[in-house]
């Protein structure tokens, strides 16, 4: 008998190929033909006119086979690249060309593109591009962004792209009249996406067929094809993008297209071959994108209980030198701010600024570290001022479970209402005391200090929008060997997706497990998809192919029960076998029934004979039933009304060394509601991937620029990351399902989840260690270093001996 698929802890089918190093990325394809190389010129400078590109020296060059800067560009190649999502309050948005066109504006803009016949020779040939400047002041920073006294764009005053204000209530008003009233600056420092595979990009033209082939390595197949076709006079018909394995996306690889995603197959048609680009480290540094960099500034009033009354938010948000993703980051952090709470009355006001360093477009948590950051933060304020336990606070504000669904009065990142549809924080909350041992933590704390040692504890939590649409679509083939093949256009980066879409389809076809594959990323197979961003691809792919296959279902049984002359109603399959219910001596084979759907001319074989024009059918009706098609699939789209809400909280328990200011931690405990569980596996997989990464952005990983734009850290010699030393070998992870009305499966996103409260909870942990031995010590910047909380030791008070 087939069991239930849902909700089990199925081992991930992907992993065997990966360990046996049999994955094939993008720099594995075409590696045995012969194939063109590409490399890159990028500006050295972070602000400059580009008076003169002389490539005189690189045209003799043997091997060489095309040189590219912006003169060589026409027609929509020679445009901008596209603002992808625009949007009302954007009305200064700026993007780059595919190579620079009079200006660069940040350490690593591409100015001029080398094919060659290998990649060293391509290196040697830009090393020869001669390039004029005029350099320009460069901005660097949101402080230097605010105060104007240079600009990034000539023609944008201000350094402002986007200005937007969105209120509900009258927070200020309230704020007045609150008996208590704090303010809080805080803020949040560059990061970035490290995947382990950087961008990488494949193009063959074929000729022949007039027909473009690319292979990225992209969070966007659909999105690609689109913009090639668009930049390079092509129907959608002519290109395929293919996208092979990931090695990590986080983000980065979300923004499309990239210059080179144009180039190498604008370089494939000009020159008959295949030509491939592969990033380099410090091209992924300085040239792909970062996020993170905000100041955030927060007034709030409250009552005795700690209960607010007006929040008034003004955040200033450092989105680089160009904005092709539009306001996402900050619209996310505005909206997302609030996490589980109600204040009453909000008013939230961003401005988006430009600076001379790279672009910005989401990075895992994607506006939400900051927003949760500058909310949890301000609930501990409120808390240490009151000298309430902090866990109280944040019980007193919670929307409570008869509250659902909850409109928060404001206007989301998809354009819909901010309406959480499903949660239980209270209960939430009381399993994270109960993971962590909040209540027991201060006799722990004082049996710590009887030895010298100084521990603290944080608290954090969140509500995280996922499953955003507009839609995704699926396709399921059955094929005639009852094996089924599963389509969906989002691609795949690590999340799981060949296990948990087909755990869904198995539990609805009723076919075993082992038999499903699953395709992702290849607009070959499913032409009209999104994306994998913004923890969509369980919600939205989900939905999809759970639809597909029921779709394809309920056509299995309608043949069937043609074939068994029995009423579909009375059919049921497992294993892959049509039967009578309570009859099992009365079946048919899934693969004969997708025979029986396709009927013949011509026997090829012993099994499709079965399905000849004098094998099968009734000679007064027409072999395809009207309005059917033959085939045993089903094909349908997933489009949400709005997104669905998860949430969750992290609790961690760190100790801080008395001298060297190093910090260790204890104990990391994780809640989590991301509705009903496909895989508890694989959700307790990513929180642990998350929660790594957080802890690389709240206590490791910044991008440190100088004041003239150059980034001083573009190497893993001097960008710092957690190894698996600083993470916890065990990180206690507890659930919660709260069902989403949403979606037919009642899931919510889980992606990323574990990143989200990182800056909040470590710097509410190491507060809370700090403060007995320097009670004026607050934190107000992250990510923190041992070296930058020694500091914040003397500058904020002397320690208590």
């Amino acid at each position: 008998m087939t069991s239930k698929l849902m909700g089990q802890g199925v081992q991930r089918v992907e992993d065997q190929r990966f360990l046996r190093g049999q994955g094939r990325y993008v720099d594995d394809v075409a590696v045995e033909q012969d194939v063109l190389h590409a490399a890159v010129l990028r500006s050295p400078h972070a602000h400059a006119r580009v008076l003169d590109i002389d490539v005189s020296d690189v045209l003799d060059v043997e091997g060489v086979h095309l040189v590219y800067t912006y003169e060589d560009l026409t027609g929509p190649m020679a445009e901008p690249l596209p603002l992808l999502i625009p949007h009302p309050a954007l009305t200064e948005g700026r993007t780059q060309y595919a190579l620079a066109k009079d200006e660069v504006n940040y350490v690593g803009e591409a100015i001029a593109f080398v094919v060659a016949e290998d990649r060293y020779i391509a290196e040697d040939a830009v090393s020869k591009i001669r390039v004029q400047y005029e350099f320009l002041p460069a901005v660097v920073g949101v402080d230097a962004a605010r105060a104007a006294t240079d600009l990034v764009h000539a023609d944008v005053p201000g350094n402002i792209a986007a200005k937007l204000e969105q209120n509900v209530g009258d927070a200020v008003a309230a704020i007045a009249a609150a008996p208590h009233k704090l303010e809080l600056e805080l803020t949040i420092e560059r990061s970035a996406c490290t995947p382990m595979e950087g961008r990488g990009t494949v193009a063959r033209w074929d000729r022949d067929l007039n027909r473009l082939q690319l292979w990225t390595s992209t969070q966007s197949s659909t999105g690609v094809r689109a913009a090639v076709a668009v930049k390079m006079g092509l129907d959608l018909g002519q290109v395929d993008v293919i996208t092979p394995d990931v090695g990590g996306g986080f983000g980065v690889k979300i923004n499309h297209p990239w210059p080179e995603e144009l180039l190498v197959p604008l370089a494939a048609r000009v020159l008959g071959r295949t030509v491939k680009f592969t990033e380099d480290r410090r091209e992924h540094f300085i040239s792909s994108a970062h996020e993170r960099g905000q100041v955030q500034h927060i007034e709030v009033g409250f009552d005795d209980d700690g209960r607010l009354l007006g929040l008034n938010v003004e955040f200033w948000h450092d989105h680089g030198a160009y904005i092709p993703y539009g306001l996402i980051v900050p619209i996310i952090t505005s909206t997302q701010l609030l996490g589980p709470y109600k204040p009453q009355n909000y008013r939230v006001y961003f401005e988006s600024l430009y600076t001379n360093t790279v672009m910005v477009t989401p990075y895992r948590g994607a506006g939400r570290p900051q927003g949760c950051y500058a909310m949890e933060r301000t609930m501990d304020a409120i808390a240490k001022y009151l000298g309430k336990d902090r866990a109280e606070v944040r019980a007193v504000n919670f929307i409570q479970p008869d509250e659902f669904p909850f409109d928060q009065g404001l206007i989301f990142q998809d354009g819909r209402e901010l309406e959480y549809d499903s949660g239980d924080y209270p209960a939430s909350l009381e399993k994270i005391k109960a993971l962590v041992g909040w209540d027991e933590f201060p006799a722990f704390k004082a049996e710590m200090a009887a030895e010298g040692r100084r521990v603290g504890i944080g608290l954090a939590c969140y509500v995280e929008g996922t499953g955003v649409g507009p839609y995704e679509g699926a396709h399921v083939h059955i094929e005639t060997t009852g094996k089924v093949k599963v389509a969906t256009g989002l691609t795949t980066q690590g999340q799981g997706h060949a296990t948990v879409f087909a755990q869904l389809v198995a539990d609805e076809l009723g076919v075993k497990f082992e038999d499903v594959e699953v395709v992702t990323g290849d607009t070959r197979r499913m032409p009209y998809a999104v994306g994998t961003f913004a923890s969509r691809a369980a919600v939205m792919s989900g939905s999809a192919i759970h639809l597909a296959a029921k779709r394809a279902k309920e056509k299995a049984l309608k043949i069937a029960g043609e074939a068994l002359e029995a009423d579909p109603a009375d059919l049921e399959i497992v294993d892959g076998v049509v039967s009578v219910k309570g009859s099992p001596g009365s079946s048919i084979d899934l693969g004969t029934v997708s025979v029986l759907s396709n009927p013949l001319r011509y026997a090829f074989d012993e099994a499709s004979k079965a399905a000849t024009q004098f094998s099968v059918g009734d000679p007064g009706k027409p072999p395809v039933p009207e309005d059917e098609e033959p085939g045993l699939e089903g094909r349908d789209f997933y489009s949400p009304e709005r997104a669905t809400f998860a949430s969750g909280m992290h609790a961690v328990i760190v100790e801080t060394d008395p001298d060297t200011a190093e910090i260790t931690i204890l104990k990391y405990a994780v809640v989590h509601d991301c509705g009903n569980l496909i895989n508890p596996m694989i959700v307790e997989g990513q929180i642990h991937g998350g929660v790594a990464q957080g802890i690389g952005g709240a206590l490791y990983e910044r991008m440190a620029y100088d004041e003239s734009g150059q980034l001083l850290n573009a190497s893993f010699m001097d960008f710092l990351m957690p190894y698996v030393t600083e993470v916890p070998d065990g990180i206690d992870i507890d659930h919660l399902e709260t069902p989403s009305p949403l979606n037919p499966l009642g899931i919510k996103g889980a992606g990323e989840a574990g990143v989200i409260p990182s800056a909040a909870v470590f710097a509410a942990a190491i507060e809370d260690a700090e403060a007995p031995y320097v009670p004026g010590l607050v934190i107000t910047a992250m990510p923190i270093s041992p070296s930058e909380l020694y500091a914040l030791r003397h500058s904020q008070g002397l320690e208590n001996s």
